[in-house]
C-alpha cells in the first residue's frame, strides 16, 4: 500500500479554476436573501461614489463660475448627507458579508469533517494526519478572503469601472479612448501571470502540507524522538521542510507581486496619454477645466478598481489551489459505505460465515493479502487467530466489521451479506480493541460512557468492575470525574486499556474483537484482566488476535494464519497433536521462556 510520506508533495487532479470557483460561488449563493441586501446597499454607495465627480464639475463650472455662494452651500449640503448615507450603508453591508463569509465557511468545514469521517481506513492509512489537517483548517480559512472580496470588491469594482467608463464615453469619447488605450495590454499581461502564479501557489500549499504533516508527526512521537535523543535530526529536518515553504512562499508572492506592478505602468501610460491627447491633439480650448477636473478624477476612478481587481484576481490566483484541495477530498469517495437499500441489521445471535473470502488493498489489486477463505463462527465461539505478522490476522478480523470489503465471496452474520446491512446497525453491535489505544480528552465517565452515552451511573461502574478498573479509577484524585488527555500521561499503559476495556464492556456488543489487545499489558496487569476478559467473551462470538499463545489456550478454536491462507484449525490441543505449524510455534515460545 503506497504511503504519501511527509517529504512527498501529494497528487491531485487538474481541474479547471473556473469549475473549482463556481462550485466555490455555489456556497454563497446559499444566502440569496443576505447577497441581495448587501447588493442593494453598494449600490447605494457606488451611486454615491460616481456622482461626487459630477458635483464637483457643477460647483466650479456652475455656482463657482457665477460666484453663487448660496448654491454652493446647498450642493454642499447635500454632499454631507451623501457622505454620511454611504458610510452608513458601507457599515452595513460589511457586517452582513463577514456573517455570511462565516457561515459558508463553517459549512465547508463541517462538510469536510463529516465526508472525512466517512472515508475508509485506507485513506488515512495512505497519508499523513497533519496533511489532513491542514486541509481542514489551513485551506478553509483561506477562502474567508476570495468570498468575501467576491461580493464586496468584485461586484462594486466592476460596476464602478463599467459606470466609470460610460460617463467618461458620454462626456468625452476621445478623452476616454486616451485613458483607455493601455487596458488590453494589462489584460494580456494579467492572463500570462496568472498562468505561473498559479502553479507557484500550488506547490506553496503542498509544501504547507508537507511543513504541517512533520510537525503534527513530530509532536506525536515526541516520546520516542526524546527516547532516542533524536532532536538535531528533527530539528533539520524540520528546517528543511520549513525552507522549501519559505523559498515556495518567495517564489509564488514574486510573481503574484507583479499584478501591482502592471496595474501601476498601465495607469501611469493611461495618466500620460489622457494629458497629452487632451491637451497637444484636442486642445485644452476645447475642454473646460471642470471636465477635465473630472475626467481626472473619474481616472483614478477607473484604474482604482482595476487595481483593486487586480488584487483580487491575484488573491484568486494565490487561494484558489486551497479550494482545490478542499474539493479533492470532499470528492474522494468513500469506499465503504452503506449501499442504496440497505436494511438495518437486526440484533444478532453472533454468527459469522466466511464465503470464499479473498482480499487485496485498492491501490495493490494484485497482491492479494487473503485467498479463498471459508469458515463458520456459531454464536458464542471464540476464535483465536495466530501467525506470522503480516499474514492477514488482522486484516481477517478488519473484515467483519466491514473496515475494508472484500474483493471477492462474502462475508455474512446471521445469513445477513454484510455489504447489505446499513454500516451503523452493523458496527454497533461490534466491539473492537486494539493494543493502540486511544483515549480522549475528558473525564473517565466520558471515555468509559463514549459507546452508550445513555448508559446509568450504575451501568458504567458494573463495566468497570467487570474488568477490575473500578478500583484504580476510585483512587485517583476526582474519580470517575477525572480529567485525563488523549495522551494520558497520568494513567500506566495498562489502566489505559483496563478504560478501554470497560468501555468495550459498557457498549455490550454481540461480536467481540480483541486484536492484541493485552499485548502492551505486563503479566500482574493481564492476571488482574483475564477475569474481566472472560465476561467479555461469555455468551458473545469473540475473535482473538494474539501472539502470546498462552492466553488464547481456552478459545474454542484456533486458526493459524499464513501464505494468504488458514492452514491449520482446531483446539489447542487438536493442534498440538498435529504436531504442525502451531505446534512448532507454540514449541518456540516455551523454549523462549
Amino acid at each position: 500500500m503506497s504511503v504519501n510520506s511527509v517529504r512527498e508533495d501529494e497528487v491531485m487532479h487538474d481541474v479547471p479554476k473556473t469549475a473549482t470557483l463556481l462550485r466555490l460561488y455555489r456556497y454563497l449563493f446559499a444566502y440569496k436573501k443576505m447577497l441581495a441586501a448587501v447588493a442593494l446597499l453598494l449600490l447605494v454607495t457606488l451611486f454615491i461614489t460616481l456622482a461626487t465627480p459630477l458635483m464637483i464639475e457643477l460647483a466650479i463650472d456652475t455656482y463657482v463660475a457665477n460666484s453663487d455662494a448660496a448654491g454652493l452651500c446647498r450642493l454642499a449640503a447635500v454632499g454631507l448627507l451623501l457622505f454620511l448615507v454611504h458610510m452608513v450603508c458601507t457599515r452595513c453591508w460589511m457586517r452582513m458579508m463577514a456573517d455570511v463569509t462565516n457561515k459558508v465557511l463553517l459549512t465547508i468545514r463541517s462538510q469536510l469533517y463529516e465526508h472525512i469521517q466517512t472515508l475508509s481506513f485506507h485513506f488515512f492509512d495512505s497519508r499523513p494526519t497533519g496533511k489532513i489537517l491542514a486541509r481542514v483548517i489551513g485551506d478553509v480559512n483561506s477562502l474567508k478572503d476570495v468570498l468575501s472580496d467576491s461580493v464586496t470588491k468584485l461586484l462594486p469594482d466592476l460596476l464602478t469601472v463599467a459606470g466609470v467608463a460610460c460617463i467618461m464615453l458620454v462626456k468625452s469619447w476621445r478623452l476616454a479612448l486616451a485613458a483607455l488605450l493601455t487596458l488590453p495590454f494589462l489584460v494580456a499581461g494579467m492572463f500570462l501571470i496568472q498562468i505561473s502564479a498559479h502553479k507557484l501557489w500550488q506547490i506553496h500549499r503542498k509544501k504547507n502540507s508537507n511543513l504541517n504533516a512533520f510537525i503534527h508527526e513530530s509532536f506525536s512521537g515526541i516520546r520516542i524522538v526524546q527516547s532516542f535523543a533524536a532532536e538535531p535530526e528533527r530539528q533539520q529536518d524540520f528546517e528543511r521542510c520549513a525552507m522549501e515553504y519559505r523559498d515556495s512562499f518567495i517564489d509564488a508572492v514574486r510573481i503574484g507581486d507583479t499584478f501591482g506592478a502592471l496595474v501601476e505602468i498601465t495607469w501611469g501610460v493611461g495618466g500620460f496619454l489622457l494629458y497629452f491627447i487632451g491637451i497637444r491633439i484636442i486642445g485644452a480650448d476645447e475642454i473646460g477645466i471642470g471636465t477635465f477636473l473630472a475626467f481626472s478624477t473619474y481616472l483614478g476612478m477607473f484604474w482604482s478598481p482595476i487595481r483593486n481587481l487586480s488584487s483580487f484576481y491575484n488573491k484568486i490566483v494565490t487561494n484558489i489551489s486551497a479550494a482545490e484541495r478542499i474539493f479533492d477530498i470532499l470528492d474522494t469517495p468513500a469506499e465503504i459505505t452503506s449501499l442504496p437499500g440497505s436494511t438495518a441489521l437486526p440484533p444478532v445471535k453472533g454468527e459469522v460465515r466466511f464465503e470464499h473470502v479473498s482480499f487485496a488493498y485498492p491501490d495493490e489489486p494484485d497482491k492479494p493479502v487473503l485467498e479463498n477463505i471459508s469458515f463458520t463462527v456459531q454464536p458464542g465461539e471464540t476464535i483465536a487467530l495466530v501467525g506470522p505478522t503480516g499474514a492477514g490476522k488482522t486484516t481477517i478480523v478488519s473484515l467483519i466489521s466491514r473496515f475494508y470489503d472484500v474483493t471477492d465471496g462474502r462475508i455474512c452474520i446471521d445469513g445477513f451479506d454484510t455489504r447489505h446491512v446499513t454500516l451503523e446497525s452493523l458496527r454497533r453491535q461490534m466491539g473492537v480493541m486494539t493494543q493502540d489505544t486511544f483515549l480522549f480528552t475528558g473525564t473517565v465517565r466520558e471515555n468509559i460512557c463514549y459507546g452508550k452515552s445513555d448508559a446509568t451511573e450504575e451501568e458504567m461502574i458494573i463495566a468497570a468492575k467487570a474488568v477490575n478498573a473500578h478500583d484504580f479509577i476510585m483512587k485517583m484524585e476526582h474519580g470517575y470525574d477525572t480529567v485525563i488527555s488523549e495522551r494520558s500521561s497520568q494513567l500506566s499503559i495498562g489502566q489505559r486499556q483496563l478504560l478501554a476495556f470497560a468501555r468495550t464492556m459498557l457498549s455490550d456488543p454481540r461480536i467481540l474483537i480483541l486484536d492484541e489487545a493485552t499485548s502492551s499489558i505486563d503479566t500482574h496487569t493481564e492476571l488482574l484482566v483475564q477475569s474481566g476478559i472472560a465476561a467479555m467473551l461469555q455468551n458473545r462470538t469473540s475473535f482473538i488476535i494474539a501472539h502470546r499463545l498462552s492466553t488464547i489456550r481456552g478459545a474454542s478454536r484456533i486458526f493459524y494464519v499464513d501464505g494468504k491462507q488458514i492452514l491449520e484449525s482446531g483446539s489447542h490441543e487438536e493442534l498440538m497433536a498435529k504436531k504442525g505449524a502451531y505446534y512448532r510455534l507454540y514449541q518456540s515460545q516455551f523454549e523462549c521462556i
